[in-house]
């Protein structure tokens, strides 16, 4: 049994090492477009079974969306959506039955260590980062774009001759956007990578049976991870698009 924290290369491109993480990465990627394209191919009035649970799916969480940001839905939705499906089937992907098992023996230090070609996307820290640093830069995106780059960075720097008070406020809420990221990329890190450990731990001490409840849980945590990271996105988008002037007003 290996355990690794890092994800591990397994193919090399030039000078860019492909690992582990970023193939299944691709796998999940490559899956999500195809089912959206044979789930849409031949949309009809009358749909048919695949068509309509795509359909109830899609309204289902386009309603939730649409409940936080009323309307400014049809904005944010392709983006949170998108954070749901993807970080929901890189958790769940890495929970079927030999998908870590399957690779290829290397020697480290006079041992053979299984180097497995597929690993949970969201397991490896610098996916999650990524889809961090995506989130963060479009809540600033779309806080330029909803109320202007002016009043959106007035949020943040205020004249401390004039208001010192929300000059300060100012800073506390600059470096809380940067805090963003690690609170984004370390929460879906280590829950995911925390489950896959308890998971292999388990089934390498008692293969059959006592794994299944355990298997049950990170299928459950791996769908709240995934919806909690795509609703305090949309959360976090929501205020970035009202206006301290809007706040004002409304609290008179």
């Amino acid at each position: 049994m290996n355990i690794s924290l890092a994800a591990e290369n397994i193919i090399k491109i030039g000078d860019f090492h492909v690992t582990n993480a970023i193939f299944t990465s691709w796998l999940v990627s490559a899956l999500m477009l195809v089912g959206a394209y044979l789930g849409t191919r031949r949309v009809s009035l009358f749909p048919g079974k695949v068509q309509n649970f795509l359909e109830v799916l899609v309204e289902m969480f386009y309603n939730l969306v649409e409940s936080v940001s009323k309307e400014k839905a049809k904005k944010f939705f392709p983006l949170v959506a998108t954070f749901f499906f993807f970080i929901l089937f890189s958790n769940w992907i890495g929970l079927l039955p030999g998908f870590g098992s399957f690779g290829v023996f290397e020697e480290h230090d006079g041992h053979r260590i299984l180097v497995p070609v597929f690993r949970a996307a969201t397991s490896d820290l610098n996916t999650t980062l990524a889809l961090a640093l995506i989130a963060v830069v479009a809540i600033q995106y779309f806080g330029i774009k909803e109320i202007g780059i002016k009043a959106h960075l007035g949020k943040f720097f205020v004249n401390p001759l004039k208001k010192p008070i929300e000059a300060f406020v100012g800073i506390l809420e600059l470096v809380l956007e940067f805090a963003k990221i690690i609170s984004f990329a370390f929460r879906l890190f280590g829950n995911v990578f925390a489950g896959e450990v308890l998971i292999t731990v388990i089934t390498s001490l008692i293969p059959i049976l006592i794994p299944l409840p355990f298997l049950g849980l990170e299928v459950f945590v791996g769908f709240i991870q995934a919806l909690v990271f795509a609703l305090l996105t949309l959360v976090f988008i929501q205020i970035a698009t009202i206006s301290h002037t809007a706040e004002e007003v409304a609290t008179h």
